[in-house]
């Protein structure tokens, strides 16, 4: 299988600092050992390590799906190691050496050949017999079915919980005297009740039970001291009504046991000042209630009239993590229809490889960007990618907060798959959603001879956006087409002290609007001086440093030295103003 990919979409993927370096680490020949096994790129790119850094490209036919490189970059986009490879491998096809994939290279050995390869590989690296061990048991002894099976009971100490959560929020609230102002109990909150949701999630949720109430009850015992800092504002409440719904949900219990903790739900419910429905409303119905039943069976749904409550959908959410957890697929699709969850309804449906009823149902109800592209992708996990394609590209008139991200998503696997249309379209909308220079120069990729037209609208949605974090992709863009004029409209409201946007128009604007540039550098440096700001004096001189520059390119070096004489006679006392000034001598 080959890829569609051009470098425009590398340079989508990094930021400008990484694809530079990509470039400079590529012209360098730091990319070695480019090898293509099956649909995976695999390289070696060398850097500041002695041992070269590892990177993979996961692609199909409609280009890259994911990427990996074993360095520590975890900033946006690509790292300088992935752009390297990734031009190597678009600017030198033939350096990529075709190897066989793993399972091509198995099916050239029999039975034996087998045993004794895996023989050699643990004798060169013993840690594997562990891997080895662990994989022999899960394929000589595999899992019962989950749906039907006993629930787990472990016999537990919960005394060690209570006193980790005492602990944790006695710790909390002496950060909180001391003057932490950020919230000192959740995430540790959190990790302590995810030892008790894994419990639930190995079928004991009784044991989970168990573990939360030892950590609800401690949170009680602290609450006085906790509320003295504003209770409310901190979400021990919600997490752990979240975490009683699942375990509620995954135990066993017996009437008696359910009324004893409905009695102490409601009890912590009013001591902690939080709000518990959720979990007392799955106490209540459990999963026996006759119109869950009803719609778990795939019969018309209508919730019961109590559980008509905010939290219906998140309650819902929680019993198809159960049922997918238990193997239950026709009841979460029964389910998930019901409730009107159309990702999870949608992409199940993928997932099992019913293609046909997805795309029908997906027409017909599908109203959000987020289920489209859930289903989208999906669908290109299962290669089936022309109906990818069309999902994504149905999705993209759609609302949602992921229609940015959807819209580059559909212009690549466009691109990929040859459909040029949808893949400018999308493009277009993906600027126009989040402009930046590296969606301008996309679009110019993919418009070919369309670009005069298209270019002129993209040029006028920029001029309109009031978005203040378009202000990079209008100077980015308005100086690639020397459009100065636009590029200083761009900036002109920006006062910050600071702020390199400003200084990047002046520098490129210094032949041609001098003027300009003097006013906007002394508009910024003077109240710097004026307010004896010493902390930023040293960012008033380098607006001065423009003043002086397009004072000098417009032949008036006699009105800067006279400028710079006032200002050195009206700050003479300002002996560290003064001292810097010796930098615009």
């Amino acid at each position: 299988m080959e890829a569609t990919i051009s470098e425009t979409t590398i340079q989508h993927h990094a930021t400008d600092n990484s694809f530079s370096r990509g470039e400079a680490y590529y012209q360098q020949g730091a990319v070695t050992d480019l090898v293509q096994r099956g649909n995976t790129i695999h390289a070696e790119v060398e850097g500041s390590e002695v041992a070269p850094y590892r990177v993979s490209l996961q692609f199909d036919s409609g280009g890259i799906t994911s990427t990996s490189c074993t360095c520590p970059y975890d900033y946006e986009g690509w790292c300088k190691h992935i752009v390297a490879a990734a031009l190597t491998w678009v600017r030198q096809p033939d350096q990529v050496e075709l190897r066989p994939t793993l399972p091509q290279l198995l099916d050239r050995l029999d039975h034996v050949q087998t045993q004794r390869l895996v023989q050699e590989l643990v004798a060169e690296q013993p840690d594997l017999i562990d891997a080895v061990d662990r994989q022999v048991m899960l394929m000589s002894n595999p899992a019962p079915p989950k749906q039907g099976a006993a629930p787990r009971r472990t016999a537990l100490d919960v005394a060690p919980f209570r006193r980790q959560v005492k602990h944790l929020l006695r710790e909390g609230v002496r950060s909180l005297e001391e003057g932490y102002e950020d919230d000192p109990f959740t995430d540790q909150l959190l990790e302590v009740i995810e030892k008790a949701l894994e419990f639930a999630r190995n079928e004991d949720g009784n044991s989970a039970i168990a573990i939360l109430e030892a950590i609800t009850a401690a949170c009680v015992d602290e609450w006085d001291d906790i509320s003295d800092y504003g209770g409310e504002c901190f979400p021990i409440a919600e997490s752990l009504n979240e975490a009683w719904t699942e375990a509620i949900l995954s135990a066993d219990l017996s009437p008696p046991e359910g009324v004893d903790l409905r009695v102490m739900l409601e009890e912590w419910q009013d001591a902690l000042d939080g709000d518990f429905s959720m979990s007392l409303a799955a106490l209540q119905q459990g999963w026996t209630d006759p119109k869950l039943q009803q719609a778990l069976q795939g019969g018309n749904y209508s919730s019961p009239e109590r559980f008509d409550e905010p939290f219906a959908h998140d309650l819902a959410l929680v019993r198809l993590q159960i049922l997918d957890r238990q193997g239950r697929q026709t009841e979460y699709l029964n389910l998930a229809r019901t409730e009107d969850l159309m990702l999870q309804y949608l992409t199940r449906l993928a997932e099992i490889g019913n293609i046909e009823d997805a795309m029908t149902t997906a027409r017909e109800r599908m109203t959000t960007a987020e289920e489209a592209f859930a289903l989208a992708k999906t669908l290109r996990e299962g290669n089936h990618l022309s109906e990818a394609l069309a999902i994504a590209q149905a999705g993209l008139p759609l609302p949602g907060n992921c229609r940015y991200a959807l819209a580059s998503w559909t212009s690549e696997l466009g691109e990929g798959l040859g459909n040029s249309e949808i893949a400018l379209d999308a493009s277009i909308l993906a600027f126009k959603l989040h402009p930046s220079f590296a969606d301008y120069q996309r679009g110019k990729h993919l418009a070919a001879h369309q670009w005069n037209d298209i270019q002129s609208d993209l040029l006028e949605t920029l001029r309109q956006s009031q978005d203040w974090a378009a202000r990079d992709a209008k100077v980015d863009v308005f100086l690639h087409e020397g459009l100065m004029d636009d590029a200083i409209a761009a900036v002109q409201s920006d006062t910050y002290y600071r702020s390199e946007l400003v200084h990047r128009v002046m520098q490129a604007v210094l032949s041609t609007h001098a003027d300009w540039v003097i006013a906007a550098a002394r508009q910024r440096a003077e109240p710097i001086m004026e307010q004896g700001k010493a902390d930023r004096y040293q960012d008033a001189v380098q607006w001065l440093r423009q003043a002086k520059a397009a004072y000098v390119q417009s032949g008036q070096q006699s009105i800067w030295m006279t400028y710079f004489n006032q200002l050195q006679s009206t700050h003479a006392r300002k002996r560290k103003l003064i001292d810097l000034f010796k930098q615009l001598r």
